[in-house]
């Protein structure tokens, strides 16, 4: 009979789940939906809500709708505090969206998606950008290019799932040529592409790396297609003079 895993261990992945299914949802979630998302018996759910509830990690509306409390946002700030990149790169993002009016983000990998660290946005009421925290397929923009840059053929095509090569308009890319795009991305120390993620969007990124020179995140801009050719250099060029400047704090 095969062991089952403890108790506590099995609360631990149900209070991961829940937090998982509320970063899915973006906003609260009624009871209801939180125990569909999870799959969890009713009554642990309302256990752990409860629990986490009066530790302030998650709060509870009038209508019983769950979401994050304030605790979660007190551990998050203490993160960005501490962690030399992430306040680096904020403060400069700022910097940036205060000189060229565009939305810049800080993208990282995250298992075999990439995901959105930090965006800063600009003050336009029409906005291109993904949102903190979405696992997003590599293959789709520049900056999943730049991230695989230091990594073997092989070991690209065993990361990706097949789903990912599928993108959002439909059309299936094709494996080696997504692997020269990486290699073209890594040996010119940035990637642009376009109409991937949608038909009217421009992805620029540039890397920023270790100190052994592996590419560790990476800066974008996600513009429209129509951004004239001497915008796109100029904010181009920033991406790659900005991650240089990170890149001694990866």
């Amino acid at each position: 009979m095969p062991d089952e895993k403890p108790s506590r261990a099995r609360g631990v992945d149900r209070i991961i789940d829940i937090f998982r299914q509320l970063h899915i949802a973006q906003q609260p979630l009624a009871m209801r939906e939180l125990i569909e998302a999870t799959g969890a018996p009713r009554s642990s759910i309302y256990e752990l809500v409860g629990i986490l509830s009066e530790a302030g990690w998650l709060e509870t509306s009038a209508e019983g709708a769950v979401f994050f409390g304030r605790e979660m946002h007190y551990y998050g700030a203490d993160y960005m505090a501490h962690n030399d990149l992430i306040r680096r790169a904020h403060q400069l993002m700022v910097e940036i969206v205060a000189r060229h009016g565009e939305t810049v983000q800080l993208c990282m990998l995250e298992g075999n998606k990439y995901t959105v660290v930090l965006s800063e946005s600009n003050a336009h009421p029409f906005k291109i950008t993904s949102d903190i925290g979405v696992r997003v397929p590599i293959p789709w923009t520049a900056t999943g290019r730049l991230l695989l840059s230091d990594w073997s053929d092989q070991a690209i095509l065993d990361l990706i799932p097949e789903q990912d090569y599928r993108l959002a308009t439909g059309k299936v890319l094709d494996k080696q040529a997504f692997l020269k795009d990486i290699h073209r991305a890594g040996e010119l120390g940035y990637s642009m592409t376009e109409g991937l993620s949608d038909s009217f969007t421009c992805c620029m990124a540039a890397p920023i790396r270790s100190r052994a020179g592996q590419s560790v995140a990476a800066f974008c801009f996600m513009v429209s297609r129509d951004t004239p050719p001497e915008r796109r250099q100029m904010l181009l060029q920033e991406l790659i003079d900005s991650a240089q400047k990170l890149s001694d704090f990866a």
